[in-house]
């Protein structure tokens, strides 16, 4: 009999996804300075399309290069991006590993100072301690209108190059999330006010996606379950836009949580003991909204990952353990052995450096396995200070990088 973990998905375009088992988005902060493919990021995704997982699923590819989520992301924005993301595509042509561009804008927190005016729902700044976020421009509709015109283009132009899918990040306070949120978008126009005008962004991005993709191919979106934030977005509210999403056609829906200022998605706004951080409002979503599901957050056993797919959750999602055991799903669908994982660096008590420091952690594995090496097992002090450094100085050399590329 087959192993839970080990059967084929069918998503709703007709796509087959070769098992259960997805890599989640993570940032790679490996481009050139201008936004290009590098031989680093292909070394990489080498290695990752060996992992056994049934789907990749790339870290922020953003649409507009005066707004950067971190430094040495790769910008899609015109036919230029073509040849690197040809070369990016093909990395598990000779698999059967589905690889999806993850499609993203940061909104107002897009990072200083290499984007110089971010830009927002509204003009209210995201309070986050420790983080250096200016006062966002608000958008007007016609920005809104270009902008998902840009999600458009871009998942087209990944489609053009060889990528099996896209998906739609409207999660972890970015743009579309900012959109979904009471707390920083207070627009009294018809993308703004009510829930429904608060999605309207969402929903006509999803449409504008599947126009430029075709109905064959796999469109994702990424949701929040909340915002663990008072008076912000709430589980109610998700689970109507996961609902119009379903309506909208939308192939895999990946359940996420939190944003800048509640770092749920970092495992340290909630505790890390139980695996599966929002695996209850995945189930509640189940129950209500026929649609592919995805769960990310906190799994690392495969018991906990079959217990997630029993109760009618289609993929499950790993990331930073990826970051360390490149073959992490190839173990677990092998014989279910947990390869074991490092700690990780000491935390400081100060969750916004303690969540940087996490993904520094990470940040560093990337940047070695992107230059042919192994991953390192133990995180010091020092790995992390020189991750910190290098990414420094990758948002210092694209400060002047030109607007326009396309």
């Amino acid at each position: 009999m087959t192993d839970l973990l080990q059967e084929t998905v069918t998503l709703p375009c007709g796509a087959t996804l070769s098992n259960r088992i997805a890599k989640a988005g993570m940032s790679e902060q490996l481009a050139g300075r201008d936004g290009a493919v590098t031989d680093e990021l292909i070394r990489l995704y080498e290695r990752w399309a060996r992992s056994g997982a049934g789907l990749l699923i790339t870290g922020n590819v953003v649409i507009d290069r005066a707004a950067l989520v971190e430094p040495r992301n790769v910008i899609v924005e015109g036919a230029a991006a073509l040849p690197g993301l040809r070369r990016w595509a093909d990395t598990v042509q000779k698999t059967p590993t589905a690889l999806w561009m993850q499609i993203n804008h940061p909104g107002r927190v897009a990072t200083v100072p290499f984007t110089r005016r971010p830009v927002g729902p509204s003009a209210l700044r995201e309070p986050v301690p420790g983080f250096n976020l200016r006062t966002p421009r608000e958008l007007t509709v016609a920005d809104i209108e270009t902008l998902i015109a840009g999600y458009a283009r871009t998942a087209a132009l990944a489609v053009e190059a060889g990528f099996d899918g896209v998906q739609i990040h409207a999660a972890h306070g970015f743009l579309l999330s900012q959109f979904l949120s009471p707390l920083a978008n207070t627009r009294s126009d018809r993308y703004g006010g009510d829930a429904a005008r608060r999605r309207r962004m969402l929903l006509e991005t999803v449409a504008a996606v599947r126009e430029a993709v075709g109905p064959a191919v796999p469109v994702g979106v990424k949701l929040n379950s909340a915002d663990f934030q008072h008076g912000g977005f709430t589980e109610e509210e998700s689970l109507d836009v996961a609902r119009a999403l379903a309506d909208a056609g939308v192939d895999l829906l990946e359940i996420s949580g939190g944003n800048y200022a509640v770092p749920a998605m970092e495992g340290v706004a909630h505790g890390a003991g139980d695996e599966g951080y929002f695996k209850d409002y995945a189930t509640k979503v189940r129950a209500a909204v026929p649609i592919p599901l995805m769960l990310t957050g906190g799994l690392r056993t495969r018991a906990a990952m079959r217990e997630v797919v029993a109760a009618g959750i289609d993929m499950v999602g790993i990331a930073r353990p990826m970051a360390f055991v490149p073959d992490y799903p190839a173990r677990i669908l092998a014989d279910g052995t947990e390869p074991a994982l490092p700690a990780g660096p000491r935390a400081l008590g100060y969750r916004p450096l303690d969540g940087y420091l996490q993904l520094a952690s990470h940040n560093h594995q990337f940047h070695r396995m992107a230059a042919g090496l192994d991953p390192q097992r133990k995180t010091r002090i020092g790995t992390v200070i020189k991750a910190l450094t290098r990414i420094g100085v990758a948002g210092a050399t694209q400060i002047s990088v030109p607007r326009s590329r396309r």
